[in-house]
């Protein structure tokens, strides 16, 4: 629902320091319901400081539309990292996928933590963990980001039980089939994230968005060790669990994936690092890498996923209002920050 620029933060005395700037397209920024919730996003995310969350600086308004003035990934997401390996015929390390997943189950679990000023939990749902809502930093670094449909008391609204949003093969079968949900759906996402990771494909991947939910909800979740020779059994274990529709079986928080994880890739000593993934990234990029900040950052910003919301009986995407209140937002946006 949202689109992202690059800019350019100018300071005194010469300072300069380059972030993303992140507005609603203009198709969407007269509904106010829109309007609402990208703010809500801005300030939920400005509280979550974390080394695997894309930071926020600023919620601003200009002209009757706002933008949020967050932090420049100079790097791809997942979805692009995962399309150049297959472009090149390469595999990532089994270890490499691990590790890419523990710092996203890192990321979640503290969010799924996060508390307000009183100590009240928030239960914060991202709901839309996907790779492209995965940011890999050329320096290894991994990091969660797009709470624009997240669940969060008091701070954004949604209508659980009458839609359903977010990319339906990467969602949990609870959240496919209309019901609520709790931290517990973001682990089944980030489980097919993993197993896409491992395998080159997403096996609840369908031919169109309305099959892709029923395949979440029903297709029978394979043993990814005979899809993957180099799958370890423990490691297939972990998959099954995270991918278990009985919400009882399946990993009850994301502390616990992140343990199961990380022990994983490091009980026999030395893994992988930030390092180790920024070295096989900057290989695989690498002329993205070695360009100037502006070019190489641009792939960060030209890709975001779109939501998909559906209601029970009539599981096609929304028509988008026509919007005057957002026409110019963007030519003004430029404008100030050029």
């Amino acid at each position: 629902m949202g689109i992202v620029y690059e800019a350019q933060q100018i300071g005194t005395r010469g300072f300069v320091k380059r972030v993303a700037i992140k507005v609603i397209r203009e198709r969407y920024a007269a509904q106010p319901e829109f309007i609402e919730n990208f703010i809500g996003e801005a300030k939920l995310v400005a509280d979550l400081i974390h080394t695997n969350i894309v930071q926020t600086y600023h919620l601003g308004d200009i002209g009757g539309g706002c933008f949020i003035c967050m932090e420049l990934i100079r790097g791809v997401n997942l979805e692009q990292f995962a399309q150049r390996l297959a472009e090149g015929g390469r595999k990532l390390p089994v270890e490499l996928a691990v590790f890419i997943v523990s710092r996203i189950a890192r990321g979640l679990a503290y969010a799924h933590a996060k508390t307000d000023r009183d100590g009240h939990l928030l239960g914060i749902v991202h709901r839309d963990i996907s790779p492209k809502n995965i940011m890999i930093a050329f320096e290894g670094d991994v990091k969660v980001t797009d709470f624009g449909i997240a669940k969060a008391k008091g701070l954004l609204k949604d209508k659980e039980g009458e839609e359903v949003a977010g990319k339906p093969e990467y969602m949990s079968p609870e959240q496919a089939d209309f019901m609520v949900t709790d931290k517990r759906s973001d682990i089944f996402s980030a489980g097919i994230v993993l197993a896409q990771l491992l395998t080159g494909e997403n096996v609840f991947k369908g031919a169109s968005p309305e099959e892709s939910r029923q395949r979440v909800i029903c297709h029978p979740v394979p043993d990814f060790t005979r899809i993957n020779p180099e799958i370890e059994p423990k490691l297939g274990q972990i998959l099954q669990r995270s991918l278990s529709r009985d919400l009882a079986g399946r990993y009850q928080s994301a502390d616990e994936l992140l343990y199961e994880l990380e022990h994983f890739i490091y009980h026999r000593g030395y893994g992988p690092t930030n390092e180790t993934l920024g070295k096989f990234i900057r290989e695989l990029f690498k002329e993205e890498a070695a360009a100037p900040a502006a070019s190489a950052s641009a792939a960060s910003a030209s890709s975001r996923g779109q939501t998909t919301r559906m209601a029970p009986h009539a599981l096609e995407p929304a028509p988008p209002a026509a919007s005057k209140r957002g026409a110019g937002l963007f030519d003004r946006l430029k404008a100030k920050i050029s």
